[in-house]
């Protein structure tokens, strides 16, 4: 049976393409195989291969991993502050900096943009506290956000998904002050959208970190870095006091990754054609300081 391929928007051209998945078959084969689900328990609700795969990447066996992905996944080197090189080990280049001009965003405090380099699906106003991801089942941000969900019921919601090939440092969307956070254990399934399709509650039973913001221009909001399979660690560089737009957050090693960012009723406009797109069914592929949202 041919599969259909996840499809997406590029937010530069507009022109939507299929999305290269490293190590898709593996993700189909545990996920959409009606013969692993014993695979899928005993590997993907636990964090033992996570750990493995994130103790090789940090090994220097792993170095000569580097060339070969960034051919593969077509990874735009020029942006990068080093060069392939000088990295000791595939972590080093997985949590690569960018070189500041690579990515150049407005100052204007009343626009919020986009968190990470990632695929993009926004939700505009939930439905009391439910979202659907693309090819997914309903979520809740009650299992997401447990003790800080209520102020944000009947809110906006934006995921921005990372997947291998991405700039995976993570930055503030708007300035603010840090004033509460939380990090929750759990299980560490793909954030792909054909493991979301298959049901497990990734928002919800995922390894997460959280973070309330008091923010300057659009209310409290709550930062989510969602762990998900193979990420050897969640790493929060900026954990307390004020913040400003674009300063690092944190970063992911190696795997795909999501951030989620979460706002309180009425006090967000997501941008038109994250709005278009996403009601399609469709994500959009944005670059961290892009435009996400304008505070009302």
């Amino acid at each position: 049976m041919t599969q259909k391929p996840i499809q997406v928007v590029d937010r530069t051209t507009g022109e939507t393409f299929d999305e290269v998945i490293l190590g898709e078959k593996w993700i189909r084969w545990a996920y959409q195989d009606s013969g692993s689900s014993l695979l899928e328990r005993t590997l993907f609700r636990s964090t033992f291969l996570s750990r493995l795969f994130g103790a090789w990447f940090d090994s220097p066996l792993s170095k000569g991993k580097v060339t070969s992905v960034v051919k593969e996944l077509s990874i735009d080197m020029h942006e990068a502050r080093d060069p392939v090189e000088s990295f000791t080990c595939f972590n080093d280049f997985f949590i690569r900096h960018l070189k500041p001009e690579a990515r150049p965003y407005d100052e204007d405090p009343s626009q919020i943009v986009s968190p990470a380099d990632g695929r993009v699906l926004v939700f505009p106003e939930l439905d009391e506290d439910q979202f659907v991801p693309v090819k997914g089942h309903p979520m809740s941000i009650r299992s997401m956000l447990p003790g800080q969900y209520e102020r944000f019921l009947g809110g906006a919601l934006a995921i921005v998904r990372l997947c291998p090939a991405d700039y995976h440092r993570y930055h503030f969307p708007t300035a603010g002050r840090i004033v509460d956070s939380l990090d929750i254990p759990g299980a560490l399934h793909s954030v792909n959208p054909i493991a979301l399709g298959a049901g497990p509650d990734v928002f919800g039973d995922n390894k997460r970190c959280l973070t309330l913001i008091e923010t300057e221009a659009a209310g409290t909001m709550c930062f989510v870095e969602v762990g998900a399979f193979g990420v050897g660690s969640i790493v929060n560089t900026t954990t307390s006091g004020a913040v400003t737009k674009m300063q690092e957050k944190g970063y992911f090693k190696f795997g795909g990754s999501t951030v989620v960012v979460v706002f309180e009723p009425g006090k967000i406009r997501f941008s038109d054609d994250l709005v278009a797109n996403s009601a399609k069914g469709l994500e959009t592929l944005v670059k961290v300081g892009q435009p996400l949202a304008t505070a009302r």
